[in-house]
This record gives structure tokens, C-alpha cells and sequence, in this order.
């Protein structure tokens, strides 16, 4: 009946919706291929274009219409839907200056020009001018330097250089590292503004052709985020911890830690250019040189001064998030809860409705198949989050609101943001690699019609052949035709709060690689025609998305035991703790050859005399950090996960309906074992010892962070501490599988 059925897709859509419909409830190959029938990139270009029509930044009047697009939507498929809405502080810009005032005056900023060819750009009744959210308010006027990324190295080697940004406002480039670092970073170093500019180093003229004749980062363009302290806790500043309801207690904005002191806009690099080519002073290192015509300079010499003011409406707004249920018929109280979020910085065609449409697509799709019959075993939750760029705030107050429910009932959250052409991208709880490989495995590419895991894997082949680098483990499967290896989760979208505060195994799935939505990444000019023209022209990787969550959903909603593989968490730990020890023994051999150089006077040799840069910085030396207990812990975990998996392989379908029970029950808050109470140094809202954004990555992921940063940030002490903190999650995790197992046997 399956193949019947994807034979008849070949042929006719509409007989295919007409035959698997009326075939009435299935399950496995069968009811995925009656979902399939239900997905239509057609539905997706007409939500996509009238969803984009207008702003959408929260408190908009078009993102509250689209919510509300959606919650009808949801309830025309069959959902139990509703609107959840939340109180947050959310400033919006009431006045931006950006002038130079020597040598000349030239005032830059403001509002990006429409471009012709897309009709949207023009659309700007309700848009916010280029802004950075949870900036500091502020009016100031000083001298402008050159800091490059605006990260810790940088400031090291302006140092080195004896430049002081103390007093100064700062200029740098997008890249590198969290957008919301540089200005954070640059106020701990004293300066008193911060401008932000895309470099087009990094998604312009050098990636390819500028819009509207391709699809890079135009000289007007600006990339628009957030500054908020996001390493430190996402969601509303004032309610950290708790859900932002009418009657929750607050901070007041000046004791909220997550809100910076200074001001800060975003430019083009159109108007950067103005500033940097007129920078004098030291000649930039070779690191800070970016694309732009002209030799790159620090400004130590004073030449260019800057005025910046913003002024903020720091008022508390409106969220909307839609939550729609379709409860389970065996197990109401095991949820499966899926999101992407509706809120964008202008437009927000590839970013996040790219996404949302495809979430819809399934949304629909499942409701289709109620109309047969079909319930799913457990219960499924869609959620289309409101205020996710501004500080993944939707997302995280509603499970702040609902965390003891959450943490008693949600078996997985699946999550996507935006997406485009090209290949499968999937981050997530290792547990659930196997799961995502083998629905890859199923489902087919549309450009190639070779399955989308084949083509990642022949990919990456190709490309590590070509001298591309990979990590050593998904190119070890990709070469084995194995399982696709995933990548940790960081930060950057609506899965932290699920998997770093509540310990909810997460999933992060997209695609891309062949699109060219960094080129408009948070401007005016992430449109509709943006998008179909350079990003998924007729949204066929959209079909494709809610093709590979739709099974994801199913598999997990339908499954006797949730589909976990314990072994790839395990490997996954195992080559964490061997890289922490590679970072620990590099970074001793690096401070005792740091000593070595500056005692032989090398640096001092090596340096320029017509351009000196000093040695670098005394450190404290890296000690011998005892691991034992990490070893210990990862080695029990490799043990248990290899004979629960086995055991489960040989007996997991013969189990007894109540021996079944007991299994689901001790595995289904497994994950939310490797969550410590007392949460990471500095920062006790990420409490997963196993996944975390890095404080000085952002969105990239650290791994074992309490151990790995410590080190890093030569924090010794700490390093021991959560050493042992760590490997107690780790034995807790994989005493909870040894149990697993003695059911089994």
C-alpha cells in the first residue's frame, strides 16, 4: 500500500489526497505517506506571501494579525488552539543619530531604501528604523576605533598595541561571535557607544552578487538583533526565571542584568565605509581586515569623531504565542511539542516564515489525517512562538509558565527557525540521532531525488575530498554510510529554554547551504521576492521540511517506546571529555611555550619597530585538572548504554503492556538528569552540564561547559568542581539506564 501510494504522488497529488484519505486510520510507511499527500508548497507560498506582507517585529499590528491567521488556521485542521499571551519589556527606538562630526559632517543611519525589484522593501508604513533591542539608551559623542569582531582576542591585541577604547565608541564588524558580545564586551573595556556593521567579508559583495541582481548583502543593507545578555538568560529581562504574566514580580530595567549600559546601533557597510576609510592611526593587524577598498586602520590617532544617540520606548508589550493540541488516544499526558516562531525584525520571509509556513504545512497535514480516523498515540503540541528574536522570549516565558507541566509530560521538543535550499541541517540531544538519520533516510530531495541523508553524506564526502573541514565524526559516518552525526545545540533559537533550563531533550532541523539568506539576514530586505527568487524558489524545501518534522512528530507520537539510542549520547560524551583533555594538555604546552618566548625576549625581536606590538599578557599557568571522576562517569555511561540498547534491540517488542508502562516511565525524563540546580558559574539559568552557549560563542554550542569554559577562561577551580558536578549527572543518566535494563532482562 505505500509504494501504491508514492507511485500515485508521481502522478496526481489530488489522487493521492483522495486515495490515502479515504483508506481511512494506518499507521508507519502508510500514514507517512498519506501525510506526505497533505503537504503542499503551493499552501506555503500563499501563507508565506500574505505573512510577510507588512512588519512583523513584535508589537506590530501585522504580527498580531498573523497570530491570529494562525490560531484560526489551527482551528479550521481540527486543533484545540489557543493564544497565550505574555506582558515583556521590549523597547523600541523613538529616535537613532548617527553623524560624523570630524573630519566632516556627514550624518548616516536611518531607514534602508526600497529597492525596485522588490515591491515589499517599499511596504515601511509600520517598520522600526535599523536598532539594536536592549541597547542602552544614551546620547555621546567621542572618537572612533577600529576593534574588529569586538572580541576578547581583539582587545587583547589592541593592547598589545597600548590602544584604549576607554572613552571611546567603538566600530565592528558582524562575525566571529554573538552579535550581543561586542557591545557587552566593549562597555567592560570602557567604551561609551557601540556600531555594528556587516562586513562584506562575510555575506556581501565577496559571497557573490549584491541584491537585487543576487542575492548578498546590499551596500544599504543592516543587520538589525539583539544585545540582550542572551548567555546569561534568555526570555524578559525583568522576569528571569518565571513567566512574564500580568502579576509577575519584575526587576526594574536599571537591575536587569541582561540589558546593556551603552548605546548601540547597527550600520551598513555603505555607511561604515564612510567612517572606516577615514580612520587613521596604526595600520590594522592582518586578523581585522575585512573587504572593504581601502587599507583598514585602528583610529588610535583621533581623526574621526562620532556623535550617537538613541532613545528607547522602553514600555512592557504584547506577545502572542499560539498553542494548538491534538490529544494523544493512549497516552494524553506524554507530549510531543513542536514550535518555530512568527515574529521577524522586518519582514521575516526566510526569517523565521520560512519555518512557520512549513510548520503549518503539517499542522494541516495532521489535521487531515484526524479526518480519517488516525489519532496519534500521545499528545502532539504545535506552538508558532511570538518575540523570539528579540531574546527568544515567546518561547521561553511560556516554558518558564508551564515548566513543572512540561517537565512531568514533554518527552521532546522539535524545533525549527528559518530555512532554504540545499541540505539537511540537524542539531540536537544525541539520543535522538538515530531517529533523524532514519527518517533522512526517507525522505527525498528534490533536486536530486536521492534521500536527503544520501546527498548530506555524499556532500560532505565530496567536499572533505576538496579540502573542506568537517568534524571527524560526521565525516567518519558520512564516508561509513552511516548514521548523520549532530552537532550540539547552542543558543539562537525557541529550543534553549526546553533543553538548557528544563533538561527536555531538543531538536533543531533546517535546511540550506544553497539559499542566500545571509545576504538579508534581519533587514528590510528578507522579502518575499528575496526569498523565492534566491532562497526556495517555490518553496520545495519547505514541502521537504515538513515532510522530515512530520515524521519526526509521528514516529514519536506512535512509538510503543520513544525511538532513543543511548549509544550515540554516549559516543557523543565520550569525544567531549576527550577534547576537554586536548584543550587542558594544548593549553599547558601553550603557556609553557608563552613563558619560554617571553623569557628568550622573542616577541620583542619579532615585533615591527616602526609598528611595535608587545608580548602577550602573563597568564596563570593551566594545572593538571583531575578528571577522574569524568572518566569514570562516561565510562559507566558508555557501559549501561551499550547493554540497554542491545537488551532493548533482542526483548523492547516483546515487553508485556506493563512492563512497557515501567520502561516509557523511567526513560521519559531521562535527559532531564543531566540538569545541576545550581546551573553554570555566573550563569544559573543554563543548567544542562552537557550543552550550553558558549559565554563568548553565543549561538555556538559548548559542550561539558562547565568543565570546557572553566578551562578556557583559566578558571581553575571551577574546572574541578564541575569535573565532579558533571560526571554525577552523567552516572545519574546512566544509573537510570542500568535500571532501564534490569526490566528489560
Amino acid at each position: 500500500m505505500a509504494r501504491y501510494t508514492v507511485l500515485l504522488a508521481a502522478i496526481s497529488g489530488l489522487a493521492l489526497a483522495t486515495s490515502a484519505l479515504a483508506a481511512g486510520p494506518k499507521r508507519g510507511p502508510a500514514l507517512e505517506a498519506a501525510f506526505d499527500a497533505q503537504v503542499s508548497a503551493k499552501d506555503q507560498i500563499e501563507w508565506l506571501k500574505r505573512m510577510s506582507a507588512e512588519p512583523n517585529q513584535v508589537g506590530s499590528p501585522h504580527n498580531k494579525a498573523n497570530a491570529e491567521a494562525t490560531l484560526a488556521l489551527f482551528t479550521s485542521w481540527g486543533w484545540d488552539a489557543h493564544i497565550e499571551t505574555f506582558q515583556v519589556l521590549y523597547p523600541t527606538p523613538v529616535s537613532t543619530t548617527i553623524e560624523m562630526i570630524a573630519p566632516s559632517a556627514i550624518t548616516l543611519g536611518g531607514q534602508e531604501p526600497m529597492i525596485a525589484e522588490d515591491e515589499s522593501s517599499g511596504h515601511l508604513a509600520n517598520a522600526l528604523p535599523p536598532y539594536v533591542a536592549y541597547q542602552g539608551d544614551g546620547d555621546v559623542t567621542a572618537d572612533l576605533v577600529y576593534v574588529n569582531y569586538g572580541l576578547p582576542e581583539d582587545y587583547e591585541a589592541l593592547e598589545r598595541r597600548g590602544i584604549s577604547v576607554k572613552g571611546k565608541i567603538v566600530i565592528t564588524r558582524y562575525g566571529g561571535g554573538w552579535r550581543g558580545l561586542k557591545p557587552k564586551l566593549a562597555q567592560e573595556h570602557g567604551a561609551i557607544g557601540c556600531l555594528i556593521y556587516s562586513d562584506p567579508a562575510q555575506d556581501g559583495y565577496v559571497a557573490g552578487d549584491p541584491y537585487p541582481k543576487g542575492g548578498t548583502r546590499p551596500a544599504t543593507g543592516v543587520q538589525r538583533g539583539s544585545v540582550v545578555d542572551l548567555v546569561v538568560a534568555p526570555g524578559d529581562p525583568l522576569t528571569p526565571g518565571i513567566g512574564a504574566t500580568e502579576g509577575a514580580t519584575r526587576l526594574t530595567r536599571e537591575t536587569a542584568p541582561t540589558i546593556l549600559k551603552i548605546p548601540a546601533l547597527p550600520i551598513s557597510y555603505g555607511d561604515a565605509t564612510k567612517l572606516l576609510s577615514q580612520l587613521g592611526g596604526r595600520k590594522a593587524p592582518a586578523t581585522f581586515r575585512g573587504a572593504l577598498p581601502f587599507t583598514y586602520h585602528l583610529g588610535d590617532d583621533g581623526r574621526v569623531k562620532v556623535h550617537l544617540a538613541v532613545k528607547s520606548d522602553w514600555t512592557l508589550k504584547p506577545l502572542y504565542d499560539v498553542i494548538a493540541t491534538l490529544k494523544g488516544a493512549k497516552y494524553p499526558d506524554q507530549w510531543i511539542v513542536r514550535g518555530n516562531h512568527h515574529d521577524g525584525w522586518v519582514f521575516g520571509a526566510q526569517d523565521p516564515l520560512s519555518g512557520n509556513v512549513a510548520m503549518l504545512s503539517e499542522a494541516k497535514a495532521l489535521g487531515a489525517l484526524l479526518k480519517t480516523g488516525w489519532r496519534p498515540d500521545r499528545t502532539i503540541v504545535y506552538a508558532s512562538w511570538d518575540g523570539e528574536e528579540p531574546g527568544l522570549i515567546g518561547s521561553t516565558e511560556w516554558a518558564e509558565t508551564h515548566a513543572e507541566e512540561l517537565k512531568a509530560k514533554a518527552l521532546i521538543y522539535i524545533n525549527t527557525d528559518g530555512n532554504g535550499r540545499g541540505f539537511l541541517g540537524a542539531l540536537g540531544s544525541h539520543d535522538y540521532q538515530h531517529l533523524v538519520s532514519s527518517v533522512a533516510a526517507d525522505v527525498i530531495d528534490p533536486q536530486t531525488g536521492r534521500s536527503v541523508l544520501e546527498r548530506l553524506q555524499k556532500s560532505v564526502r565530496a567536499e572533505a575530498f576538496a579540502g573542506g573541514n568537517f568534524p571527524a565524526d560526521l565525516l567518519a559516518g558520512a564516508e561509513a554510510g552511516g548514521d548523520l552525526a549532530m552537532g550540539a545545540l547552542g543558543s539562537g533559537s525557541d529550543y534553549s529554554a526546553f533543553l538548557q533550563h528544563l533538561g527536555l531533550p531538543s531538536l533543531n532541523i533546517g535546511y540550506g547551504g544553497e539559499d542566500q539568506g545571509d545576504g538579508v539576514y534581519h533587514s528590510i530586505y528578507d522579502s518575499y521576492h528575496h526569498f523565492t527568487t534566491f532562497d526556495d524558489p517555490g518553496l520545495a524545501y519547505g514541502a521537504v521540511l515538513s515532510k522530515t518534522v512530520g515524521r519526526i512528530v509521528l514516529r514519536m507520537a506512535d512509538a510503543a517506546t520513544p525511538p532513543q539510542r543511548f549509544g550515540d549520547f554516549a559516543n557523543a560524551v565520550s569525544g567531549y571529555l576527550a577534547e576537554v583533555k586536548k584543550l587542558a594538555s594544548d593549553r599547558r604546552a601553550a603557556d609553557d611555550k608563552r613563558i619560554k618566548l617571553v623569557t628568550d625576549g622573542a616577541f620583542g625581536l619579532a615585533s615591527d619597530p616602526l609598528d611595535p606590538v608587545a608580548a602577550p599578557p602573563s597568564v596563570t599557568p593551566t594545572p593538571y585538572i583531575e578528571l577522574a571522576a569524568l572518566d569514570n562517569a562516561v565510562d559507566h555511561l558508555k557501559k549501561s548504554a551499550a547493554a540497554y540498547d542491545a537488551a532493548y534491540a533482542a526483548k523492547g517488542m516483546a515487553l508485556s503492556p506493563a512492563a512497557r508502562v515501567k520502561l516509557n516511565g523511567l526513560l521519559a525524563d531521562i535527559d532531564q538528569l543531566l540538569i545541576d540546580d545550581k546551573g553554570l558559574p555566573g550563569r544559573p539559568w543554563f543548567r544542562n552540564l552537557i550543552y550550553a552557549p558558549g559565554r563568548f560563542t553565543g549561538y555556538g554550542a559548548k559542550t561539558l561547559p562547565g568543565v570546557r569554559e572553566a578551562i578556557e577562561e583559566r578558571r581553575f577551580a571551577d574546572a574541578a568542581t564541575y569535573a565532579v558536578r558533571t560526571a554525577a549527572v552523567i552516572d545519574a543518566y546512566a544509573t537510570r539506564l542500568d535500571k532501564a535494563r534490569g526490566l528489560l532482562d
